[in-house]
């Protein structure tokens, strides 16, 4: 087992990671660029070591300097998260002639998955149901004119070397293509240095539905069951759960043993995703591999008892998976909401600025996954995600009314955020009865501008404002960073003194 780890990642993901790796007596080592030098996951670290300025391409994606910082502090293995180089094949090649241990996958798997067009080439071969689409990269605009109007409009505009939506966009007629490849090509090159685009058929209104895998290095692979991820927004997950409300036992049992195929046929290891899209007539095809820890990666670790970070850094560390198919079952229901530091009212615009205050939701079946505290600053560099809430219940429906009610508890102030917007999908009559597509958001919530604050909530933004204005007093008094409360026994006693005696 490795003594100590280096999370080349920030926020909610990498105190994720640090608390996994404290359970499993590791020592980790946190980076971070100079905005982040207060964040909770340096917080929370055994070390910290600052990597760069702000820009994500001066510090998170700096693949030199987060190698020589391995070396430096000791660190056995690198962790990687989910995005900044999560996915990165080359990275990976990197930290193994380096002699580092990638927590993720080999780079000759995670070049083949990361590349979208290769890996759609492999599976069809492997006889995987795959959407209609290029086989692989045009050289100019008349060659993706020609292939649009083979494959049939609509088209979507995906980024080869990544996903989570970037560059993606959906073309609809001929004289839309040429400036959305640009677009889509602009937004590609921006987050994976890659602008490699190709176009697939685009099915309107499917169910967005991912199964997890894990495999070890001797050839063991099993699923850990399905997460239906179609309510999105832009392309991008926003609402996950599981199980799905559109699988029944023998659809389930056949995309599992697919998404098994897909991850052997690649020679894929460690924890990976495998995406299908699942039509109106309940046909799925294949969409991509997630070679990397996901975002929504929790719903699963409630409803199986299986702690996927926990299972990375032993897959990694040359341990056998210590449990077979037949082991894993599902039990329950599980609901995540992620949550952004973005305006719902003003076109979902990134927020950024301080946290004046938190509170965090708590109960019974209630988890929160977060990179912020209150008090510290939210930049504008990275993506503006700052927690995921998650619920378990015994049934969908009173997992529903938990995240409505953990939602309801929930006070982000300072920034924007969108919880009452998540609110609304979660109390929408269509999502309580499960009827969830890819086409929900623009469907029940195209032009959605909320509702107005509660006074509850203007008196929580005055605690907050004074909560700021204690902090700048005390800041200005050389009293420094506004100490943690901490709770005492003490205080429950009331007024008390030491008696003289008589």
């Amino acid at each position: 087992m490795f003594k100590k780890i280096l999370i080349a990642n920030r926020g909610e993901i990498a105190v994720r990671v640090i608390k996994a790796c404290q359970e499993m007596a590791i020592h980790a080592v946190a980076v971070y660029s100079e905005v982040d030098r207060e964040s909770l996951h340096v917080q929370l670290a055994e070390e910290a070591f600052c990597i760069g300025p702000p820009p994500a391409v001066e510090s998170y994606l700096n693949m030199d300097r987060i190698i020589q910082t391995a070396h430096q502090t000791g660190a056995e293995a690198i962790h990687p998260g989910y995005g900044f180089l999560a996915e990165n094949s080359e990275f990976a090649r990197r930290c193994e002639k380096e002699n580092i241990v990638f927590i993720g996958p080999n780079s000759k798997a995670l070049s083949l998955v990361g590349d979208k067009v290769r890996s759609r080439q492999a599976m069809e071969k492997a006889g995987v149901p795959i959407i209609p689409g290029m086989k692989g990269i045009a050289r100019d605009l008349s060659e993706y004119e020609l292939k649009a109007k083979e494959i049939g409009y609509p088209v979507m505009i995906k980024a080869s070397a990544g996903g989570g939506g970037k560059g993606m966009r959906v073309v609809y007629s001929p004289n839309e293509l040429g400036s959305s490849l640009e677009a889509g090509k602009r937004e590609a090159k921006s987050a994976f240095g890659d602008e490699s685009v190709y176009l697939e058929k685009y099915i309107e209104e499917p169910r967005h539905v991912e199964f997890q895998a894990l495999a070890d290095n001797y050839g063991n692979i099993v699923h850990l069951y399905e997460r239906e991820c179609s309510i999105q927004r832009r392309h991008q997950k926003i609402v996950e759960e599981t199980p799905s409300q559109a699988l029944d036992p023998e659809l389930r049992s056949n995309m599992g043993e697919i998404a098994k195929k897909v991850i052997e046929v690649s020679g894929y290891n460690n924890a990976g995703t495998v995406e299908f899209l699942l039509d109106r007539d309940k046909k799925f095809y294949f969409l991509e591999v997630n070679a990397r820890l996901q975002v929504e990666h929790p719903v699963t670790e409630l409803a199986t008892g299986v702690d996927l970070v926990h299972q990375q850094i032993l897959i990694a560390s040359g341990e056998k998976l210590s449990f077979r198919q037949e082991d894993v079952g599902q039990r329950g229901h599980s609901i995540e909401c992620r949550i952004y530091a973005e305006d719902p009212i003003n076109n979902f615009l990134p927020s950024s600025g301080k946290v004046l205050f938190l509170k965090e939701p708590k109960g019974p079946g209630v988890r929160h996954d977060c990179g912020i505290y209150s008090g510290c600053y939210v930049p504008i560099y990275y993506d503006p995600i700052l927690a995921k809430l998650i619920v378990w219940a015994e049934s969908r429906g009173i997992a529903c009314q938990r995240m409505l009610n953990a939602l309801d508890d929930y006070v982000i102030l300072g920034i924007k955020t969108t919880i009452d917007f998540l609110k609304e999908v979660i109390a929408h009559p269509r999502f309580k009865a499960g009827e969830t597509t890819t086409g929900f958001i623009p469907k029940h919530f195209d032009g959605w501008k909320g509702k107005k604050k509660t006074e509850e909530k203007l008196r929580l933004a005055l605690v907050a404002s004074a909560f700021d204005s204690f902090n700048k007093t005390y800041a200005a008094k050389g009293g420094g960073a506004v100490p943690k409360e901490v709770f005492s026994p003490w205080q429950s006693l009331g007024k008390w003194r030491i008696g003289g005696g008589k």
